[in-house]
Order: structure tokens, then C-alpha cells, then sequence
């Protein structure tokens, strides 16, 4: 063999180390609550401890989340990479100014108007044939994949879910996970529409909603959140929020600027006072 041909192949392949870590480093598919809720038994909300979910997460934070182990950045960033891979294998079904990303605090309650809302509008959009992403977590989010979980039922049986989710408004709640199970149980999904959530196990003590039907979990928050800005070419919705909710609003900002996607995606503020007055961070004109 050529020497140099010899010397290229060799500098071309490496040695990965055994990694022991609690999780696929190669997933190829995107999580559902089945994957990371399938230990969960209704009425025993202790069984969330038994969880893939909390299980990684635990290890998340026993080897530390700036971790100084190259064994364990490895893991995952190899699994942050797969997890990608598999969502824009998801994604590639979709038009992308159908996907549109709802944005907003993981303390908005349950029993709010605001959550409602939320709810309301994203199962319009969905029976609409748009693609409802968010951050995947609790408050909004949440009510982001509710939305999509009820579309095409009718508004009886949303009452009914809300109903049962105002008993445990907040994810603090001890019951906020089996009641939302419970609703998945008594309401099925019929699998005609679907629902992207894309939670970080930096935040992994606000547990991921269990009504998203694919799950994109990351270890790495920056690739979640700049990802989740990325796809949502449809636009996106700025529901009441926080810090994070407000960094968004201007990573956004800056995305359309630069036309950094080849154009600019709709910027939408929900709660007129909240962002006008409240918590002013809009600017522009509203049409009423």
C-alpha cells in the first residue's frame, strides 16, 4: 500500500472508549412518552422516580452538567447528534412554513386563561394541517401539545380534560404527571395528528409533557433552544413568559434580521397587556 495512502487511512480512524452511561448514544428515532414514562403506573405518582426520564436525569446530575469526563461529553454529544439526525428525518415530511413553535413560561398554570388559550389555538392550528412544536416542558409548552393532542375532538371532551388537569395546575403538583396520563388513557391519540416537543435535561426537573408524540430530548440546551428557532420557519408565538421566553423573543429577532433561513418568520405576541404593559417587550403594531 502507498505510504501516504497508508498514513491517511490511519490518521482517519479512531478509537472510541467504552462508554457507560444510562441511555443509547445512538438513537435512531425520536423519543414518545412510552420511552421515557413507560415505568410510570397511574395512581403511584412515586413510580416517576423508576423513569428513563428521571433516571438519566439523575445521572445527569451526578456526573454534573458541565461535566469535566471527555467519556461522558462524549455520550452526549453523540447522542444530541443522533437525536437531530432523527428530527429533521421527522421533519423531512412537513413543510417547513407549516412548522410553527409556541413559546412561553413553564409556571403558567393549568386552571389560567392564558394556558387555555394556548390549548385552543394550537388545536386549531393542528386541525389546520400545522406542525405545533415547543420546548416540550410544562405551562405553555404543555398546553402547546394539548392543543394538538385534542385536535379534531370535539369541545366536550376538551372541557373534560381541563377539568382533570386544574386538579394539578403546576408540574410541582404531585399528581401534574398522572393526570395528564390519565387524559392520554381516556382520550387516545387516533395518530392523524402529531405534535414535536423538544425538552433539555438541563431543565430535567420540569418534566417533559407526556401529550407530545415525538419527543426530541437534548442534553445540550443551546443546540435545543437555537434548534427549536431554526425550525419553526411557520412562526412563532410568544405566549406570556419569563427570562427564557424573553431571550428567545431576541435570538428570533436576530434570526430574522440576517435572514439567516433565507427569510423571515412571523413573530406573533399573545396577551395584548402582558407584552404591551406587563412585561413591554413589543413594539410594533397590532391588528385588531
Amino acid at each position: 500500500m502507498n505510504e501516504k495512502v497508508k498514513y491517511h487511512i490511519e490518521e482517519e480512524n479512531y478509537i472510541f472508549p467504552k462508554l457507560n452511561v444510562p441511555y443509547n448514544i445512538y438513537p435512531n428515532r425520536l423519543y414518545d412518552k412510552n420511552d421515557l414514562y413507560g415505568e410510570y403506573e397511574l395512581g403511584k405518582p412515586e413510580t416517576y422516580e423508576l423513569t428513563f426520564d428521571k433516571i438519566v436525569y439523575k445521572h445527569f446530575i451526578e456526573t454534573g452538567k458541565e461535566t469535566d469526563s471527555i467519556k461522558e461529553t462524549l455520550a452526549r454529544r453523540l447522542h444530541d447528534h443522533s437525536i437531530t439526525d432523527a428530527l429533521y428525518d421527522f421533519l423531512s415530511k412537513y413543510d417547513e412554513k407549516k412548522v410553527v413553535a409556541i413559546m412561553g413560561g413553564h409556571s403558567l398554570a393549568r386552571n389560567t386563561e392564558d394556558y387555555k388559550m394556548v390549548v385552543e389555538l394550537s388545536k386549531e392550528l393542528t386541525e389546520n394541517g400545522y406542525l405545533m412544536t415547543s420546548g416540550g416542558g410544562p405551562g405553555a409548552m404543555e398546553a402547546t401539545h394539548v392543543g394538538a393532542w385534542f385536535a379534531g375532538r370535539n369541545s366536550d371532551d376538551l372541557k373534560n380534560a381541563f377539568d382533570i388537569l386544574d386538579t394539578a395546575p403546576v408540574y410541582k403538583d404531585k399528581l401534574w404527571m398522572d393526570t395528564a396520563i390519565q387524559i392520554i388513557d381516556k382520550f387516545p391519540n387516533n395518530n392523524k395528528y402529531e405534535s414535536l416537543g423538544i425538552p433539555t435535561w438541563l431543565y430535567g426537573h420540569e418534566p417533559p409533557t407526556p401529550f407530545a408524540t415525538k419527543i426530541a430530548k437534548y442534553f445540550a440546551n443551546s443546540v435545543r433552544e437555537d434548534g427549536l428557532l431554526t425550525i419553526a420557519k411557520g412562526g412563532i408565538i410568544f405566549s406570556p413568559g419569563s427570562a427564557g421566553t424573553i431571550q428567545e423573543i431576541f435570538q428570533e429577532i436576530t434570526q430574522n434580521h440576517y435572514l439567516s433561513f433565507g427569510y423571515a418568520s412571523p413573530m406573533i405576541f399573545m396577551n395584548k397587556k402582558f407584552w404591551t404593559e406587563e412585561t413591554p417587550r413589543f413594539t410594533g403594531t397590532y391588528k385588531t
